[in-house]
């Protein structure tokens, strides 16, 4: 398969033609010659080696695929590592093997078992290459040339896999930055305002808390660069299970789930903080994707109800309800009993979706109407006068609409009169001319 404008083509005879017009053909099958055949050394299979760039290749492939790209890189930096060791240690038993094994310290002794022999060999090796040092003396030239070299190659090495993995650890702790909040400017702050340690301990355990449930408030942020459709296909996917679990929104359309989902931004709320004050201006309403809040009394301190998963609040003061007493103010207070994981969405967000979907705004009326009759927050008789009241003004509004429709209609007669006498008057003045 091969990848053209994008898209992967499985076709074998497309594939077929386009490998046969390829320059990695002609490296491949050299790749592939029975060179062993020639001379029996080791040395007749290098061959295999050109087939390295393919090696490269596929490491890219698996590492845009992998779920894991950092534990990915490191393990292909420790397997090139083990291949250099691995390589030295057979030139120093070729080295060895010349000079005539077990001959002296230096070189590799002269075991009956194969393996004594290579793990001495990866032993020097690794000693060289990790620049430990403690090797035995060299005394010959050959032996002289072979280390200085190989500490050469060490340092340069392992310079360069030393600054691979800086740049993974970088990277990751980037990726995190991007995800997750960074707790050292609020501490700085706290610290420099003389803030007390109580306070400092609250920031830092929800900054902890954050990253032990992998909560990410900042997600739109990392998604901001995806077409508009691919960023509403990846929020749904991930948002909209536990959107359409919320009560409200049970028999909704899925294009006004879709919509809303795109303007939700997740909060996460500490123990014992206030997400509503009875009496403010509310400019949100909340869904509780998980945890606990409290409704408390006009005293603070009662619990009234107990709010879990699926349920949502503060949708009354967003939205106009005939007869609503309490007006656009928060009627409760809402504690966080525990860490919550909510999603807001702002008045202008949802007055914004409820216009598109006429439907939704209806159901949404009845559901907040329902709730403020239980609470005896609604006015009947306002409601009443203020129906009668939109009647009336709907009723003007026809009366206007058809005396409008009837203005235009006389204009209308009126400009063609006038264009029919311009003409008139166009055909006299030209009679006259003649």
């Amino acid at each position: 398969a091969f990848l053209e404008e994008g898209l992967l083509v499985r076709a074998r005879g497309r594939s077929r033609h386009r490998y046969l017009r390829s320059c990695s053909l002609p490296w491949d099958v050299a790749s592939l010659l029975p060179t062993n055949l020639l001379h029996p050394s080791p040395l007749a299979r290098a061959n295999r080696c050109l087939r390295a760039p393919r090696l490269r290749e596929a490491f890219e492939r698996w590492e845009t695929r992998t779920g894991h790209p950092n534990a990915f890189r490191v393990g292909k930096l420790l397997l090139y590592l083990l291949l250099a060791i691995h390589w030295h240690s057979c030139l120093y038993y070729a080295l060895s093997a010349h000079l005539g094994l077990g001959t002296d310290p230096w070189v590799c002794p002269n075991a009956s078992r194969p393996l004594r022999r290579y793990l001495h060999s990866f032993y020097i090796s690794t000693l060289v290459l990790a620049t430990v040092g403690d090797t035995p003396v060299p005394g010959r030239q050959e032996e002289l040339l072979f280390f200085t070299l190989g500490f050469l190659l060490a340092v340069l090495g392992f310079a360069t896999v030393t600054g691979s993995i800086s740049s993974v650890i970088t990277n990751l702790l980037a990726a995190d930055a991007i995800f997750y909040p960074d707790p050292a400017p609020a501490k700085r702050y706290l610290r420099a305002q003389g803030a007390g340690k109580g306070l400092a301990r609250k920031v830092a355990a929800w900054h902890r808390h954050l990253r032990a449930e992998r909560k990410l408030p900042s997600e739109l942020q990392v998604l901001k660069f995806l077409p508009r459709s691919l960023m509403a296909e990846v929020v749904a996917e991930v948002h909209l299970p536990a959107l359409a679990r919320v009560g409200i929104f049970q028999g909704w359309q899925e294009g006004v789930l879709r919509q809303l989902v795109l303007r939700l931004r997740p909060q996460v709320f500490g123990p014992g903080e206030l997400v509503c004050r009875r009496g403010d201006v509310g400019r949100e309403m909340f869904f509780i994707r998980e945890g606990r809040l409290a409704v408390l009394a006009e005293d603070g301190i009662t619990q009234l109800a107990v709010l879990g998963q699926g349920l949502y609040f503060g949708e009354i003061s967003l939205i106009h309800i005939k007869g609503n007493t309490s007006g656009n103010r928060r009627t409760a207070n809402i504690l966080s009993l525990g860490y919550s994981d909510l999603f807001c969405l702002s008045k202008e967000d949802l007055t914004e979706v409820l216009t598109e979907f006429p439907s939704a705004r209806s159901a949404l009326e009845a559901k907040g109407r329902q709730l403020l009759l239980a609470m005896g927050k609604l006015d009947l008789q306002a409601e009443a006068r203020e129906v009668a009241a939109q009647e009336e003004a709907e009723r003007w509004l026809r009366e206007l609409e058809v005396a409008l429709e009837g203005l235009q209609m006389r204009a209308a007669r009126l400009v063609a009169q006038l264009e029919a006498n311009g003409l008139r008057m166009a055909l006299r003045v030209q009679r006259l001319e003649a």
